[in-house]
């Protein structure tokens, strides 16, 4: 275990308290998660629908963020913090009020990168849009801050 699992972990049983962020946004906790991968079901609320009542790209986005760190923390090495350096979203049809089955495969990692990728599907099954992700590893000394954090699951 290392201190990305553990956190997955807590954020999974609903022990730990999510960032801000993600209370601020809506963006909801993991359901589940396994070495290299993870997922989550999101239920969008009429707040954050666009006009026309379709789901607001840049919110999938954020989402899309979230899910793929979640993702790379699967297989973060327990010594390195990560950040995400690349974010790329493809939408594949219009998403509106329903439930998204969300997850996050690990497609490739070096000694400097965790490159992960998304889905997020339809109640149907249909894929509505994907996303691909590079996050960074960095020693825990670049962000002593984050360390702190960490360490203290806060």
């Amino acid at each position: 275990m290392t201190w990305a699992t553990d956190r997955l972990d807590a954020l999974k049983a609903g022990t730990a308290n999510p960032p801000p962020i993600v209370e601020t946004l809506r963006l909801g906790l993991i359901d589940d998660w396994g070495e290299g991968w993870a997922r989550k079901t999101w239920r969008p609320v009429p707040e954050l629908a666009t006009a026309d009542g379709s789901l607001f790209g840049g919110y999938l986005a954020a989402l899309a963020d979230q899910i793929l760190a979640f993702a790379a923390m699967t297989v973060v090495p327990g010594d390195q913090l990560y950040r995400t350096v690349n974010l790329n979203m493809n939408f594949l049809k219009v998403g509106r009020d329903c439930p998204l089955a969300i997850e996050a495969r690990v497609v490739a990692q070096t000694r400097r990168l965790i490159t992960a990728r998304a889905e997020f599907h339809r109640e149907d099954g249909m894929l509505i849009a994907e996303a691909t992700a590079q996050q960074i590893l960095m020693p825990f000394d670049h962000w002593p801050a984050e360390r702190a954090a960490v360490e203290g699951l806060t």
